[in-house]
């Protein structure tokens, strides 16, 4: 009886809770260090809020870089195993929660669309549909015809013009002559 050998490359985690520790690190470190004085105060603002340092937004990118992953999509995929899907899926929605943040603030508004659009699914606008795809099909089929029709209208209009009606020729009789009675 033959026994089944693992292929493929061995997983990145063994368990849920060792992948957990690292998104935790992950996100104590994008809210940065609180500035300290000589005497190792915390150094406040105008408003009397501590000044953070080496703080950084959390990112999907920076979560899979975090996590040892190559790149976003590597995240992605790993976040499709069914023993990390509720973990990984949970880091993402805190990445979605502080880029929704962002978007009531106005040096990160832009930045903050572009991400959920493009990283969150039912961010975008507008949503492709069924009838978009037939919309679009039935658009090509028009401008299809509408060649066919140009290209046999061309067609016919050339076998007109080849039918030599001697036009031509007078013409070039009379600009000989005319010719002749400017020298003179």
């Amino acid at each position: 009886m033959a026994t089944k050998k693992a292929v493929g490359r061995p997983p990145k985690y063994k368990c849920k809770e060792e992948i957990e520790e690292k998104i935790d690190a992950y996100f104590k470190k994008c809210e940065g260090e609180i500035l300290r004085d000589g005497n190792g105060e915390p150094v406040m603002d105008k408003f009397g809020h501590p000044i953070t340092v080496n703080s950084r937004p959390p990112t999907v990118t920076g979560l899979a870089l975090a996590l040892g992953f190559t790149s976003r999509m590597a995240l992605l995929n790993y976040q499709a195993k069914k023993e990390f899907v509720d973990t990984i899926t949970r880091a993402k929605t805190m990445v979605e929660a502080y880029t929704e943040q962002r978007l009531f603030d106005r040096d990160g508004a832009n930045g903050a669309q572009f991400s959920l659009r493009n990283n969150f699914k039912g961010w975008n606008e507008r949503q492709r549909t069924e009838l978009d795809e037939a919309e679009q099909k039935a658009r090509i089929e028009q401008l299809k015809a509408q060649t066919d029709l140009i290209k046999a209208k061309a067609q016919t209009d050339d076998e007109t013009e080849a039918a030599d009606d001697g036009f031509l020729e007078a013409l070039k009789g009379t600009a000989a002559e005319d010719w002749a009675d400017e020298e003179n």
